[in-house]
């Protein structure tokens, strides 16, 4: 695979240096409730602190950034259910670069109005009949826009492994590390800070049941293509990993797990009352994960990446009710 020119250690290295500054970096924080009920030493690295409310921005920002004069005069376009989009938009809002962002019709209003409040303009399509990628191209080729996608793109994946790189320069070696599955650029920029940093670390990317074509990619050795999951993690409602992100998946993560639907309502609860924190449903994966698993844990150093809390009130506290 070598012929696509996979990201590195150093990328992200780079990516941490040119982000330094602009993105925030996020806290390390602990829980004694989780600690007792898993009965390890949990560490959890809050990207729903980050600036925009995700990890997004890292890889958004890092993109941009590199971006030469002919780009940044032409602008950029997206697409994205909703993080991607926000992170891609305050990015270009603070690099002075025109953006336009594809998103589905039924994303979170929230995030549609924040896209719109970074200055972007939000192309809508519909995720079940229509091809956003496609739509994206189209547009960056009509307009002679830079096509930025979510997750396949090395300059993303490196942004993303900083969040890691700096849970490892905080907290030191860990034994287990979970982290969030889509489409994969968040674990793979994961796992390259990973085994850099703490090479023996069993590392888990963690995705919706109802979605999870990354599991059964890792599984069969190929990229698996799936149809829209119906989850209410609808920062990991993608169809399939990428061919940038599958290989280093494939390379240094040990295992893909899943959880449902209702462990991760039962974690925005947990996060909510005991760590006062507001986590959308797809930053509780990790923590769902190291719950089912928790007789291994035992005794152990984990690292959970909480990976954002862009979540509309009304559907959160519905969620929470349930």
């Amino acid at each position: 695979m070598s012929e696509l020119q996979l990201p590195t250690y150093a990328d992200v290295i780079a990516a941490s240096e040119r982000i330094a500054g602009v993105a925030h970096r996020t806290p390390v924080q602990t829980s004694r409730t989780a600690n007792a009920e898993l009965g390890a030493e949990i560490f959890f690295k809050c990207e729903n602190l980050q600036r925009m409310g995700a990890f997004k921005f890292r890889g958004s920002y890092n993109s941009l950034a590199k971006f030469d004069v002919d780009q940044r005069r032409a602008g950029v376009v997206a697409f994205s259910s909703g993080n991607h989009a926000q992170g891609i938009a305050l990015s270009a809002q603070l690099l002075g670069i025109p953006a336009t962002i594809v998103m589905p019709h039924d994303a979170p209003p929230s995030k549609i109005a924040a896209t719109r409040g970074y200055g972007a303009q939000v192309v809508l399509y519909d995720r079940y009949t229509e091809d956003r990628e496609q739509i994206g191209r189209d547009l960056a080729q009509k307009h002679g826009l830079t096509l930025i996608p979510p997750y396949d793109h090395a300059d993303v994946i490196a942004g993303q492994g900083t969040a890691a790189k700096e849970l490892f320069e905080e907290v030191g070696e860990l034994d287990y590390l979970f982290a969030p599955l889509g489409g994969g650029g968040l674990l793979s920029g994961t796992a390259l800070a990973t085994r850099a940093l703490s090479p023996q670390t069993k590392l888990y990317g963690v995705e919706p049941e109802a979605g999870n074509d990354g599991q059964q990619s890792f599984r069969s050795g190929a990229i698996v293509h799936i149809d829209t999951p119906k989850t209410i993690a609808d920062g990991a409602q993608t169809q399939h990993l990428g061919q940038l992100t599958f290989p280093i998946i494939q390379r240094d993560v040990d295992d893909i797990l899943t959880a449902s639907d209702d462990q991760l309502r039962a974690e925005m609860r947990f996060y909510a009352a005991r760590m006062k924190i507001v986590v959308e449903p797809t930053g509780c994966l990790g923590l769902a994960a190291a719950r089912a698993m928790k007789d291994q844990l035992k005794g152990k150093r984990v690292g959970i990446i909480i990976s954002g809390g862009n979540v509309d009130i009304e559907r959160y506290a519905a969620l929470l009710a349930q």
